[in-house]
């Protein structure tokens, strides 16, 4: 049965949802948690989401057709971690990582709720520690390695999360540049 018009929803006496439905999917409307708490509004299959758990805010975000959000943020204990893109409630696309001290720890691209494609990892100070790309949520493909002073110490590719194929280097405790050596297979050589 498809319902249409404006209708209410209830679980154990509790006002989940008021408002318009079409085609059996909520069009227009209130939704509230069993606390009675307002979580998300729509108007035309679209609108703004906030859920809660326990009482607290755990997701602000925007759906499409009352089914997929699309942009959207998550808190943990009131703080953000996580603002971007979705697909069918996944992160997909674009989206930014935040530490538990709100200071951000990734930027870049996202497929199926993982790290995939360009990135920026960033160390606690906010500094960039490596740029380039992830595949299932690590490191895979070209990229950059830098050490928490902004020196450039890895530059080439990575396979599984391990250096592959580059050149590495290496300081001492005033930054003077001790040795460059090529890395190959993921082993390191002095080259002849």
């Amino acid at each position: 049965m498809r319902w249409n018009g404006k209708g209410k929803e209830y679980n154990n006496n509790a006002l989940l949802f008021e408002g318009e439905y079409l085609n059996g999917k909520k069009w227009n409307g209130k939704g509230y948690d069993i606390n009675g708490n307002l979580i998300y509004e729509l108007k035309n299959g679209n609108g703004n989401i906030r859920e809660y758990k326990n009482g607290k805010l755990i997701f602000i975000g925007e759906n499409l057709n009352n089914e997929e959000y699309i942009k959207g943020k998550e808190y943990y204990e009131g703080r953000l971690i996580f603002e971007g893109e979705y697909l069918n409630e996944e992160k997909n696309g674009k989206g930014k990582e935040y530490n538990s001290n709100g200071k951000l720890i990734f930027e870049g691209e996202y497929l199926n709720g993982i790290r995939n494609g360009k990135g920026k990892l960033y160390n606690l100070e906010g500094k960039l520690i490596f740029k380039g790309e992830y595949l299932n949520g690590v490191r895979n493909g070209k990229g950059k390695e830098y050490n928490s002073d902004g020196e450039l110490i890895f530059e080439g590719e990575y396979l599984d999360g391990k250096r592959w194929k580059g050149k590495a280097k290496s300081y001492d405790w005033d930054w003077i540049l001790l040795f460059e050596v090529e890395c190959l297979n993921g082993e390191l050589f002095i080259p002849k």
